[in-house]
């Protein structure tokens, strides 16, 4: 009795581990995590565990089996195969550099060979080798985007010719856009700590079918640090780091933890900056200098002159990031994460608004600062791998965030102060989901509604008294912005070398918004926005050969009309008032573009051509007011603008990079980037569109050794002239040079850099940058503020 006990232990054991398959890394031999293992019709499905391992006892021993995760060639064996093997199935990785993998234009893995538009992928390597004072800045070290700055606490982005709220902001998936991004320059993005980034992926061109509102220009999306399980026993990693910049005397300290355990993981990072006024370089444009600032002094409003005109005075600013992620994975099947982030900066000011003159040659602001701009996101995802009926991957997702932002302005010599607050919150759902076939058909498809909540307020204290008195709030208190939106994206294979990728969403927008008829008399009490918008999707990628890719993508989008459209009372220049305009339309987009990239041996090349049509552009016009074009505001008579459905736009442009691999591992990357673009004004007449950046580009050689690389750049920007701005920029000379005639223009600049980092022991590594080394003085196009002059930058960092 007992041997026949033996034998079935026996025999049983030997049936389990035979019917338990262990998949690896070809290469490596390392496991192959999360790898799914499916019949000819997915009605059976498993996952290989943290130690590459699953069961196989669900298949018939003559069942094909395919073998399939995004990081590897899929493969089909035969049960008998695998146990003929051993139980051992390796699989081949995709070479990330030769069939590197994005996220961002489905919201899932796919190969950015089988995508028809271009995606910058930037990983987080670069934040450490390049050490970027914020993600304003990271962003412009990439040569393809462009940004824009009114003072040191800024940076908004421009992406072929549109900027600010026709481009789309994502943090880990959640959109950062609200209902009060403006159409003049933003600065939400200086909130993303760019010590957190992982990995930043830039769709260049439109994204609404995926992302709805707003991604008209392009999407810049941001994966922060993500907590990462352990395959043996529980550990723990992290980095310190700081860093010294003499432009400005930065002194940033960041830290990032992390726990890595079996079923739970996390993330903490902390970075803490202070930013001293910003010192401009000495060879450039004299119109830059700050010759004078205000102060005040026995109480009254005074004009000094400043010993360094090359000092930006009152540009410093400080700043707080927060972030702590939690991840639990219970099963290969579900996957929970949490996390939590908080950005804050201290007051920070409008520096152009600072060096405005009135004709009397008084500043026209004694103050104009922003306040803290806070910004929360707290995020919940449940992520669960399906077997392949509806989905092998859903992902839901949960947020909440809480914005903050204020504005504070005095006119010279006088008394009173007045304050804008804005809180806006956001609500947001969203399930996404995709479905695989063995033929790597792959079929995305989702759902999402986002609410937003504004509450502004508007007060006028007198500082010498204190007094405060209520005044007029920039929005409409408690207007409501909402979403409903479903979509489809489908990337068919129809040939190995041909790739389709075609998609479709619909998005439903309200709004409701009630005025405060207290300080105007508006003629109308409420306003409300109840449209739909569809937009397609269109793209091929062939690959004749190994050595080329040819792509073409035609798109619609879309941006319906917020809170900050329909409802702003604001001053942007002296003069003008925008005032509220309940009459407005969403604008929508036609686009078209065409890219080649040839690879030889070791050089790379690629070159894209793209057009937008714009209809019913939301631009500032002349408006009446109750009959009046002009009205008083804050002590001021202005001429009255709001925002109203334009005519058309339309943009072109084109774009290129290249890369060449030399021996000793040298290389040599450039890239450079030229847009144009036309509107349409009422009269019929063609003017010059305000976001059309000049021409720009970034050229570099790069050296790598076991222990350290080092670098040398270039970047350029080509010059506009007074005809070449658009009409709202010939208004403005306080923030551009002025040319032989008087006329303002934005100056061709350069800057030439190096950079070194090494390896001084395996967890400790050392940078030094020196950025504008010829100490050029300049301005990017559009800019309030000079950028820095020649700065040392130098940073130590220890990883454990």
């Amino acid at each position: 009795m007992i041997r026949i006990i033996f034998l079935l232990v026996f025999l049983s054991a030997f049936n389990a581990f035979s019917q338990t398959v262990t998949v690896v890394n070809s290469e490596t031999g390392e496991p192959a995590v999360n790898v799914a293992i499916y019949n000819k019709s997915k009605k059976l499905s498993t996952y290989t565990n943290i130690d590459g391992k699953a069961r196989l006892d669900k298949f018939d021993l003559d069942e094909n089996l395919y073998f399939q995760a995004i990081s590897y060639l899929t493969i089909r064996l035969t049960k008998n195969q695998i146990i003929a093997n051993g139980n051992l199935v390796g699989l081949t990785p995709r070479s990330e550099t030769i069939d590197p993998i994005v996220i961002s234009a489905s919201k899932f893995e796919q190969r950015e060979r089988d995508i028809p538009q271009k995606i910058i992928a930037i990983p987080g390597l670069k934040v450490q080798e390049y050490q970027p004072q914020t993600t304003a800045d990271f962003l412009e070290q990439t040569g393809q985007v462009f940004v824009q700055k009114s003072q040191q606490g800024g940076g908004s982005p421009m992406i072929r010719g549109f900027s600010t709220n026709r481009l789309l902001i994502t943090v880990d998936g959640v959109r950062m856009n609200n209902a009060i991004f403006r159409g003049g320059n933003l600065q939400n993005i200086i909130s993303i700590d760019p010590l957190s980034i992982d990995r930043s992926e830039v769709i260049l061109g439109p994204g609404s079918v995926v992302y709805g509102s707003d991604a008209i220009g392009g999407v810049m999306n941001f994966y922060t640090a993500q907590p990462k399980f352990a395959q043996d026993s529980s550990t723990v990693s992290g980095r310190v780091m700081g860093r010294y910049s003499s432009a400005n005397n930065e002194n940033t300290v960041h830290a990032r933890f992390n726990y890595h355990g079996d079923q739970w993981a996390t993330a903490t990072s902390i970075s803490l900056n202070y930013f001293d006024d910003l010192r401009m370089g000495e060879h450039g444009p004299d119109d830059y200098l700050r010759l004078q600032y205000q102060t005040r002094a026995n109480q009254q409003d005074v004009v000094v002159d400043n010993p360094d005109p090359r000092v930006q005075i009152s540009s410093g600013y400080d700043q707080i990031n927060l972030l702590q992620k939690v991840s639990y994975e219970p099963s290969l099947k579900w996957r929970l994460d949490a996390s939590l982030i908080y950005t804050a900066t201290s007051d920070y000011s409008r520096y152009d608004a600072l060096t405005r003159f009135r004709e009397s040659g008084e500043p026209r602001n004694a103050a104009w600062y922003y306040g803290p701009q806070k910004w929360l996101l707290a995020h919940g995802v449940a992520t669960h791998r399906g077997n392949g009926k509806w989905y092998d991957k859903m992902v839901i997702s949960q947020s909440f965030q809480k914005a903050e932002e204020s504005r504070n302005t005095r006119s010279f010599q006088s008394n009173s102060l007045f304050r804008n607050k804005e809180q806006v919150n956001i609500w947001s759902t969203s399930v996404d989901a995709e479905r695989r076939d063995r033929e790597n058909n792959v079929l995305f498809y989702g759902v999402e509604f986002i609410h937003n909540r504004v509450n502004s307020k508007g007060s006028e204290v007198n500082i010498e008294t204190n007094e405060v008195q209520a005044a007029a709030s920039r929005y409409p208190d408690g207007a409501s912005w909402r979403s409903l939106a479903a979509y489809f994206n489908y990337q068919w294979s129809i040939k190995k070398n041909l790739t389709l990728q075609s998609g479709l969403r619909y998005n439903h927008i309200w709004l409701n918004a009630d005025f405060d008829r207290r300080f105007f008399d508006f003629p109308f009490q409420s306003a409300t926005v109840n449209t739909g918008a569809l937009t397609g999707a269109a793209g091929l990628t062939y690959l004749p050969n190994p050595s080329w890719e040819l792509r073409a993508n035609f798109s619609t989008a879309f941006r319906a009309p917020n809170v900050d459209d329909v409802g702003k009372i604001f001053d942007p220049d002296p003069g003008t008032l925008i005032v509220p305009n309940p009459e407005v339309e969403s604008e929508y987009s036609y686009n078209t573009e065409l890219g080649v990239k040839r690879k030889w041996k070791n050089v790379q090349f690629e070159i894209a051509g793209y057009h937008t049509f714009l209809k019913d552009a939301l631009v500032p016009r002349p408006f009446s007011f109750n009959g009046q074009d002009q009205i008083d505001y804050q002590g001021e008579t202005r001429n009255v603008f709001a925002i109203q459905n334009g005519q058309e736009a339309r943009i072109w442009g084109i774009e290129v990079a290249g890369k060449w691999s030399l021996e000793n591992n040298w290389t040599i990357k450039g890239t450079y980037t030229h847009v144009d673009g036309e509107q349409t004004e009422e009269d019929g007449n063609k003017e010059n569109v305000r976001h059309v950046a000049p021409d720009f580009g970034r050229l570099e050689i790069e050296k790598t050794g076991s222990r350290w690389n080092a670098a040398a750049w270039l970047m350029f920007n080509g010059e506009l002239g007074f005809n070449d701005l658009d009409p709202t920029q010939r208004n403005r000379p306080y923030l551009y040079a002025l040319d032989e005639d008087g006329n303002p223009y934005s100056p061709r600049w350069y800057t030439f850099n190096v950079r070194g980092n090494y390896q001084l022991k395996d967890d400790i590594t050392a940078t030094v940058i020196i950025e504008n080394i010829t100490d050029q003085r300049y301005r990017t196009y559009s800019s309030g503020i000079a950028a820095a002059g020649r700065n040392l930058i130098v940073a130590l960092r220890f990883d454990f």
